[in-house]
């Protein structure tokens, strides 16, 4: 018997936070929980694929759905706001 693979791309949005002590931490919105670390861009980079595989993995096992963020987009907004102060 042969097993047949399918390939889809997946495609998420993930939020890069510099830490003040360096590096960054990685957030998956679309996959609460899934957050890593890496004490550079590029190794976040790559900890925020393995985090994401690793997820995915359990999501299968489990039979869950998995998201897909290809529809969806990232965006920052700007604005301007006042505080009141009180003496």
């Amino acid at each position: 018997m042969t097993k047949q693979v399918s390939e889809k791309i997946l495609k998420l949005n993930v939020m890069f936070q510099p830490e003040p002590e360096g590096g960054y931490t990685v957030v998956v919105p679309s996959l609460p929980g899934c957050v890593t670390y890496g004490q550079t861009l590029e190794e976040a980079r790559k900890m925020a694929v393995d985090a994401i595989s690793g997820f995915i993995d359990v999501l299968r096992e489990d039979g869950e759905d998995i998201p897909n963020d290809e529809e969806s987009f990232v965006s920052t907004l700007s604005f301007k706001f006042s505080r009141i102060v009180t003496a």
